[in-house]
């Protein structure tokens, strides 16, 4: 029986058999708020995630962190994240932060929606201040509603990339500010209330669910392409 390989710096270790439920694995939904979407120049100034054991969220194991980003707020990243350069000034950068936060994931499984952007931004500064990347299967939320709204066996989710209208679609209340540690509590309740959607569609073990939602090449296998990333 084919296992999903978790490797964690330089230590690999399969801690899942691809057979197994998805309500067996323990996941780990993560957001970032970023000073651009250019991964070359741009630069990570929060993150959130939360913990959840199979469909249960752990509220009182969340990780967030703010930082002093390694390139200058811009005024439209401002308008989005609502984080302004006096909130970030002299905060310590995420080479300090980076470190606790791989270590907070540890093994368990990412889940983000759009989490390809989370992931290339965090691999890049694990990478530079840390000396690896993390290598953990990575589930995107938006591939997979994108699937589910095109199968058969789904019922119906809003049409919109947009994670807030989802949610809202969905019946999931969305208040506060927009950061990275509300959007990583709203991803985990969408994420959640697509377990049982995915059982009903008969996807039901983590090796369909992790190449489903693979964010690079989600849908490929069920011949159900997810569309491209649109902000």
């Amino acid at each position: 029986m084919r296992k999903l390989n978790f490797f964690f710096g330089k230590k690999t270790e399969a801690v899942y058999e691809d057979s197994a439920p998805l309500r067996a694995a323990n996941y780990v939904v993560v957001d970032t708020e970023l000073t651009g979407l250019d991964e070359r120049r741009d630069s990570i100034v929060s993150i959130g995630a939360v913990r959840m054991s199979g469909g249960r969220i752990d509220l009182g194991g969340a990780f967030y962190a703010m930082m002093e980003p390694e390139t200058a707020l811009t005024r439209d990243s401002v308008v989005i994240h609502g984080i302004t350069p006096s909130e970030v000034s002299g905060r310590p950068g995420i080479g300090d932060t980076m470190s606790g936060f791989m270590d907070y994931i540890g093994q368990d499984i990412i889940v983000g929606h759009f989490v390809g952007i989370d992931m290339e931004f965090i691999n890049k500064e694990a990478a530079r201040t840390v000396g690896h990347k993390l290598t953990n299967p990575a589930v995107d939320t938006y591939s997979i509603c994108r699937w589910l709204a095109r199968h058969n066996g789904g019922r119906a989710l809003p049409d919109s990339h947009d994670l807030y209208d989802i949610a809202m679609g969905m019946g999931i209340p969305v208040r506060g500010a927009h950061n990275s540690m509300m959007d990583a509590f709203i991803t985990a309740q969408v994420f959640q209330m697509l377990m049982p959607r995915l059982a009903e569609a008969g996807i039901e073990d983590l090796g369909e669910l992790v190449e489903l939602g693979d964010p690079f090449k989600g849908g490929d296998r069920f011949n159900r392409p997810v569309d491209a990333y649109c902000f």
